[in-house]
């Protein structure tokens, strides 16, 4: 049977955290690479570092350069995060989720925002205890 990538995908409860750091930062040659992985399960009390990119390779192993550092969020509301999901900040939209970078991992990943522009925490005006949410895609 010839079914759509989508047929897999149900509904889900948005993932929720808490902003723990602002970074106020961006880069041009990062060099961050993406994920295979299109989703990804996040655990109450993780912490994971919030990056924008103007970039909208989805391939594996793409190369993204240009990055603007949100900060550090701590996971409150367990679940699934998959590209697509919307990204709010204080209830800001910032940008979806394009993909991971697990330069870091296990430690945390690097969770990809496609976002208009590159920008840091700092611009955005971004505090910490500033509310995070992941809302699922065609929700956001």
């Amino acid at each position: 049977m010839n079914r759509p990538a989508s047929w897999e995908n149900g509904a889900k409860r948005a993932v929720t955290g808490t902003l723990v750091k602002v970074l106020l930062h961006t880069r041009t040659e990062r060099g961050m690479r993406l994920e295979p992985f299109a989703s990804r399960c996040v655990r109450r009390g993780e912490v994971h570092e919030l990056v924008v990119t103007d970039q909208a390779d989805t391939l594996a192993g793409a190369r993204i350069d240009r990055v603007g550092f949100l900060g550090f969020v701590e996971i409150e509301t367990a679940g699934v995060l998959d590209r697509g999901d919307a990204l709010t900040v204080a209830g800001r939209p910032v940008g979806t989720l394009l993909g991971f970078d697990a330069c870091h991992f296990p430690n945390h990943y690097n969770i990809l925002v496609r976002a208009p522009e590159l920008t840091g925490g700092g611009v955005l005006g971004l505090r910490p205890e500033d509310p995070v949410a992941f809302a699922p895609y065609g929700e956001g």
